[in-house]
């Protein structure tokens, strides 16, 4: 695991704790309580540590299925966005709407699609800087 695995790692991780963090506890809480599907006292630590495990199995993917070469940089990050996006949004959004009791389904998925739109679109292309080698 090299410098680029790790600058990935850190290109998923130092983005997603903050955003998620100011998205589902400050931004948007009131509607998060609406829905009421949150615990009064939200485990931060496994929160962090769920993004821990993504950032390293996101990064370690990253090169294995993606360019790396300098001209396809933004083009691969299209694809990791496109990739990555919609793995997170099956295995986050779409199970969570389906198993847990929340006021509104829509507003859920709704929330929740635009975290994951934003999320990958911040972290795709700083995940693909990271790894781009040298030309």
């Amino acid at each position: 695991m090299g410098k680029a695995f790790w600058l990935g790692f850190a290109a998923y991780l130092l983005p997603t704790f903050p955003l998620g963090y100011v998205w589902h506890l400050k931004t948007f809480a009131a509607a998060y309580h609406r829905l009421e599907m949150y615990r009064d006292d939200v485990l931060i630590p496994l929160g962090l540590g769920s993004m821990v495990i993504q950032g390293l199995i996101f990064s370690f993917a990253y090169p294995r299925l993606f360019s790396t070469a300098p001209a396809d940089t933004w083009r691969s990050a299209a694809a990791a966005f496109l990739v990555f996006g919609l793995l997170a949004f099956s295995f986050v959004v779409l199970p969570v709407a389906a198993k847990y009791r929340m006021a509104s389904v829509r507003d859920f998925i709704a929330l929740e699609t635009a975290f994951t739109l934003l999320q990958f679109a911040i972290v795709c292309p700083l995940i693909a800087l990271a790894h781009r080698q040298a030309g």
